[in-house]
């Protein structure tokens, strides 16, 4: 936890802070102070420009308000929840988005979808304004649409990226990897075909992915359109090979993705609900497959949709009645954020 994420539950007093300043310089953390210690913006400008009392001052004033918060924030899943089968967002679900934001809520597209496969979709429902945000990779980066900047990021070790790619050659798996708006292949294989045709991007072909990249990337993905056990056999041998370095999970039976240890939309829903001062209990998550597991359960409520997978059903608060090709998504706007009881 964050200093100000105990700062706010009462369980540390300020002053933790030079402990926890200190603790940042020896280590090895990459991010700034600011995001060790979970400061947004202005937080960091108050401290910087004034004094630690200031910054004490509008922590407390901070951490009243939030105890209050009538703000909610959704985060949803985009394939298979907002999404139809034609990667459509429906009119129904375009206008529960445009209420909830007309509320002052809080609306986070968050998906395992690169950010320029994602953006387009923000802008068309609308997020590039007051209360937009979009979570990509997995939960490795956090994106706030309206000042087209990032606020969170994580990649994975460049050592892991050459030894995935190494082992998916031998086992004939097609992998891929994302920079700078690009998506990258080895070859033009059917399953790179399949991907670029549902997610608009610009594309590359190279002859050696972990050569070519010039930056640290937040994620592999590794697709087989027809043997999910293979997928699953490759998922048991990198998570053996990098113990605590990465995690695999199933973006769909389809997709593996092989992302950073830690990373998860559970992980950042709860990153982006304290930079932006909501509290726990107003966030609402909904999803459909197992990649959306942790952002259920990071949620005060968690809604599944009627077509996700047993397990995601089974923990879930809230299954709606429609599926994601019939607005089912609209069914949790209109229960959890723009209901006056919700």
């Amino acid at each position: 936890m964050t200093f100000k994420e105990q700062f706010f539950e009462g369980k540390i007093p300020f002053e933790e802070i030079d402990r926890y300043t200190s603790r940042w310089n020896f280590s090895d953390e990459t991010c700034t102070l600011a995001q060790y210690l979970g400061l947004n913006d202005e937080e960091e400008d108050v401290w910087i420009s004034q004094s630690d009392e200031a910054l004490e001052a509008l922590l407390k004033k901070e951490r009243d308000a939030y105890r209050s918060c009538p703000v909610k924030a959704l985060f949803t899943d985009m394939d298979g929840t907002l999404l139809d089968d034609h990667q459509q967002v429906s009119p129904e679900n375009q206008a529960a988005i445009h209420a909830a934001l007309d509320a002052g809520h809080i609306v986070v597209l968050t998906t395992g979808r690169a950010l320029s496969s994602t953006l387009p979709f923000a802008r068309q429902l609308g997020l590039d304004r007051k209360g937009g945000y979009v979570i990509t990779f997995n939960g490795g980066l956090i994106y706030d649409c309206r000042q087209e900047r990032a606020i969170y990021s994580r990649t994975l070790a460049p050592s892991c990226v050459r030894a995935v790619a190494a082992e998916a050659r031998k086992a004939h798996i097609h992998f891929q990897a994302y920079e700078d708006g690009y998506v990258i292949s080895e070859a033009m294989t059917p399953e790179f075909e399949v991907y670029t045709q549902r997610n608009i991007m610009p594309t590359k072909i190279v002859d050696d992915i972990p050569a070519y990249l010039t930056t640290e990337i937040p994620k592999l993905l590794l697709i087989d359109l027809n043997d999910h056990e293979k997928l699953e056999g490759f998922r048991r041998r990198v998570l053996e090979m990098f113990p605590g370095q990465v995690d695999s999970l199933f973006s769909n039976p389809q997709y593996l993705e092989v992302i950073p240890a830690g990373v998860s939309k559970g992980d950042a829903l709860r990153r982006l609900a304290l930079f932006l001062n909501i509290p726990p209990e107003n966030t609402v998550a909904v999803g459909d497959s197992e990649n959306d597991l942790s952002l259920l359960e990071a949620a005060h409520i968690g809604a599944a949709m009627s077509n996700s997978l047993p397990r995601l059903k089974e923990a879930a608060d809230f299954v709606t009645a429609a599926d994601h090709n019939h607005s089912g998504f609209a069914e949790v706007i209109e229960k959890y954020l723009l209901t006056r009881d919700a």
